[in-house]
């Protein structure tokens, strides 16, 4: 499978800087031709409309941070699924660490979401990811475990769904794990996604959490990783294509 490269802008960039950003990466991709890798950018809701102007007719796609799982309604500052996909998307993250940690999201709450996003024709990135303390206890594996059964949708494959391992810990910290504990927790997840659908070989895991050019290479080559989810280094165009090349 092609790996994909997530750019996450968090709340980041006003409008001049994110079309600058996504007109230089749609540029790239074009001119380097037929790579073998997958490059989507995920802007504040506020600039979706314009990036999409931006990115018309480049192969690069189009995501958003987050979504709301209702229809239409009285759900004030919300955006829900049906204007996500009209404004262009073709991914959402749901289930970020920053959602559940900062805004009381649960598992059951990111499984609506993602199965909101599906039910539209675009594809769902589910987030998990230990904190410290957990990493600490030896419960990573478990934890992981129960985000994943509690947040996968009911109906999955390998283009509607991709998964994001983001240790908490690691998200901006410049920390990260050794690749031992990545591979082991990627293989978890892997082995877990089995158990639900048979086409779980076909579903992308991503690695996020302090990736930049200097440890790019050697995170996005470790067995069942199969490309990054990238905040901060996403804002610089340079780091950020030098770890899209860093899968090649």
């Amino acid at each position: 499978m092609k790996p994909l490269l997530a750019a996450n802008w968090k709340m980041n960039l006003l409008r001049s800087e994110a079309e600058a950003l996504a007109a230089e990466v749609g540029q790239h991709v074009v001119e380097y031709g037929d790579i073998n890798f997958d490059v989507l950018v995920c802007p504040p809701f506020i600039h979706i409309a314009a990036i999409n102007e931006i990115l018309a007719g480049s192969p690069v796609a189009l995501g958003a941070q987050n979504v709301n799982q209702n229809g239409f309604g009285a759900h004030t500052g919300e955006v829900n699924s049906e204007m996500l996909k009209q404004s262009g998307c073709s991914y959402v993250i749901v289930g970020h660490s920053e959602r559940r940690a900062n805004h009381s999201e649960t598992d059951e709450l990111t499984r609506l979401k993602a199965e909101s996003v599906i039910s539209f024709g675009m594809t769902a990135i589910v987030c998990l990811g230990e904190t410290l303390a957990e990493r600490e206890e030896k419960k990573t594996l478990q934890c992981i475990s129960k985000q994943l059964s509690g947040s996968l949708p009911s109906q999955f494959n390998g283009q509607n769904l991709v998964i994001a391992y983001e240790p908490v810990w690691a998200i901006g910290s410049g920390l990260t794990p050794n690749l031992s504990q990545i591979e082991e927790v990627h293989s978890e997840i892997r082995s877990q996604l089995n158990k639900y659908s048979n086409d779980a070989n076909d579903v992308r895991i991503l690695y996020g959490g302090s990736v930049n050019p200097a440890n790019s290479k050697t995170i996005l080559s470790v067995k069942n990783v199969d490309g990054g989810l990238i905040g901060g280094a996403s804002l610089n165009f340079n780091d950020f294509w030098t770890i899209c090349l860093s899968v090649l």
